[in-house]
């Protein structure tokens, strides 16, 4: 007697008809696609025995239906993005979705190499120096007006000029007049259109306190009195005999001395 060979599911006689395996148990081809065929995402069909299943991230196409969803042309062999559960060819994918370069106003494709500011992206290419036209790439640049600009470039047409040495403005030049020390990060002032620190001005400029015969700056909001081309400080107009203040009081003189009134009463 002839061993018996059935369809696992069906139990119809597989001999002479074509079947298909699964985990070693023998299935005709109807049960097969029924129970275990993949559907197409396309056209919703089974994908049958005797069709080659397309699959990506736990999707399948039929090999006919797996193509671009906007120009229709096929996917097969060749590469795709995904957008939103629909498949799109480089072509297109880089149409709808991709940058344009800020310079030229192209598509940047996908996996060339873009530079990117503000929002803004140029194919490397494009991203050049406004003034020279040399490609910036990874160096440093300095925007102005909507353009950019390499350094060497921008220092040339727009920064300030150091009165010292012509060259682009630097610290290294911004001394005083009188000792030459740097005045970048310290107070200084200017006179005649020359930079000097508070000392040095004080020593050259500044008029001396009668008082305490030190220089009187003015800077800052320093108070001082002034009578008769003579300065005090604040702090030292002083009666001479009692040392009472006499800022905001009458006073008296007698030769280079001031007085208040109660000591200058006898004279």
């Amino acid at each position: 007697m002839t061993e018996r060979f059935d369809c696992h599911h069906c139990n119809e006689s597989l001999f002479g008809k074509k079947y298909i395996l699964r985990e070693e148990s023998p299935y005709c081809v109807v049960c097969f696609e029924t129970l275990f065929a993949n559907t197409c995402e396309e056209c919703g069909k089974p994908i049958g025995c005797d069709c080659k299943d397309l699959s990506y991230k736990d999707r399948h196409w039929h090999e006919a239906c797996f193509h671009c969803s906007q120009c229709r042309n096929s996917l097969v062999d060749k590469p795709f993005a995904a957008k939103e559960d629909q498949l799109l060819c480089t072509d297109c994918y880089s149409n709808e979705y991709s940058s344009k370069c800020q310079e030229c106003k192209k598509t940047i494709m996908p996996g060339t190499r873009k530079m990117e500011y503000k929002g803004s992206s140029w194919h490397e290419t494009c991203f050049i120096c406004h003034r020279c036209q040399q490609p910036i790439g990874t160096k440093s640049f300095i925007p102005k007006d909507n353009q950019n600009f390499c350094v060497p470039c921008y220092e040339k047409q727009h920064a300030m000029q150091c009165v010292q040495c012509k060259k682009p403005w630097h610290k290294e030049c911004f001394v005083c007049t009188a000792c030459r020390k740097q005045l970048s990060g310290q107070r200084f002032t200017a006179r005649d259109d020359f930079a000097y620190c508070l000392n040095c001005f004080c020593d050259l400029y500044a008029k001396k306190c009668a008082g305490c015969t030190n220089p009187i700056s003015g800077l800052g909001g320093t108070k001082y009195i002034s009578f008769e081309e003579r300065q005090w400080h604040n702090d030292c107009f002083n009666c001479k005999k009692c040392s009472l203040s006499l800022v905001g009081r009458g006073f008296l003189t007698e030769r280079d001395d001031i007085l208040c009134p109660d000591c200058g009463k006898d004279i």
